[in-house]
């Protein structure tokens, strides 16, 4: 690594859950602060460490939106130094060129072009629909709505479907720009309004989704008006996910299953509907992976807080993260079992 001078923040990219989240938050947050960070073993606790291709494309995404000097972005590198300029708004294009999920780049960059100088408007293409990653499906239904009561302006479109690992999925998103996040309490679920499971399967038998939906309709009482199938053949490669929504009058949760070689169909909506039922056990309106991604939006907002059903070891991590770069204590107290509130106060 290069010489650096004192006013970067050190991060250990081994630290806590040691994955891409450190570096895609780091990038985030150096943007949103003016902040130039440097970071060492990136990704140090994976089996292949480094920067693979989808974690570049998320630095040079960040890179391009804020002018900003890097070294060390290159395929497998540990190390990295990033010193951003101003976030400016405008048309930019990414492409992960593989299955890795475009909505983690989408991730990357959105909160710092929500506060940029100008409109934007971001085309990426890669995975949509990657297991390691939250789905389109996701990031539209339950992120974006709980932005926008917060103050952002996003407009989310699905082009193409992208399943991993063939990838060659595309989504657009618009983004104006705002002054500041309002905070918000996330506290209650409110009253149930509906809830629905959609299977699709591309390049695959029919067979696969009706199996699957048979399965939802058993373990969760649901009708058949509340499921539906979708086969078709217009994306590349082969894919079969099950999406599984509870829509609140506060907020909608969305749970994800991905069908893989080997794995029977009712093997793998086994474990959404468990994961459902988990779910309604618990008071909390917050489920682990939203819990994780709106730590970001609530810090920047510089309070509020929520009622989450755990505390990953990605929550944990980003926590740490966030709290190097913004002047914000991130208090987590247990409610019960599957309740945790957490707080944000300057």
């Amino acid at each position: 690594m290069t010489q650096i001078q004192n006013k970067h923040i050190m991060i250990d990219g081994s630290a806590g859950e040691g994955g891409g989240q450190v570096l895609r938050s780091a990038l985030s947050l150096s943007i949103l602060t003016g902040r130039p960070f440097a970071m060492t073993e990136i990704r140090g606790k994976r089996r292949k460490p480094g920067l693979m291709r989808q974690h570049l494309t998320a630095v040079r995404a960040a890179t391009v939106i804020s002018s900003a000097k890097v070294v060390g972005d290159s395929i497998k590198s540990m190390e990295l130094e990033f010193t951003p300029q101003a976030v400016r708004g405008g048309r930019y294009e990414f492409a992960v060129g593989s299955g890795g999920s475009a909505m983690l780049i989408l991730q990357t960059i959105l909160l710092p072009l929500c506060f940029a100088d100008s409109p934007s408007e971001v085309v990426i293409e890669g995975g949509t629909h990657n297991p390691m990653a939250p789905p389109f499906d996701f990031i539209q239904r339950v992120y974006l709505p709980i932005l926008e009561r917060m103050g952002a302006q996003v407009n989310l479109r699905l082009e193409q479907m992208g399943f991993y690992p063939a990838g060659g999925g595309k989504i657009v998103a618009t983004i104006e720009p705002i002054k500041a996040l309002k905070s918000l309490v996330l506290d209650e679920r409110g009253a149930l309004l509906g809830r629905n499971a959609r299977a699709i399967a591309n390049h695959l038998p029919a067979s696969i989704a009706e199996r699957e939906l048979v399965v939802v309709r058993d373990r969760l009482d649901l009708s058949e008006e509340d499921t539906s199938a979708a086969h078709f053949d217009p994306a590349p490669g082969m894919g079969n996910v099950l999406l599984l929504d509870l829509k609140y009058e506060a907020l909608t949760e969305v749970f994800t299953g991905f069908g893989e070689n080997g794995i029977s169909a009712e093997k793998v909506v086994g474990k959404v509907c468990t994961a459902v039922e988990r779910y309604l056990k618990s008071t909390a309106p917050v489920g682990d992976y939203l819990a994780d991604q709106l730590l970001l939006p609530f810090a920047l907002a510089g309070g509020g807080r929520f009622t989450c059903t755990a505390l990953t070891k990605h929550f944990k991590t980003n926590v740490q993260t966030i709290e190097r770069f913004l002047k914000i204590k991130i208090q987590a107290e247990r409610e019960e079992r599957l309740a945790w509130n957490i707080t944000f106060k300057k």
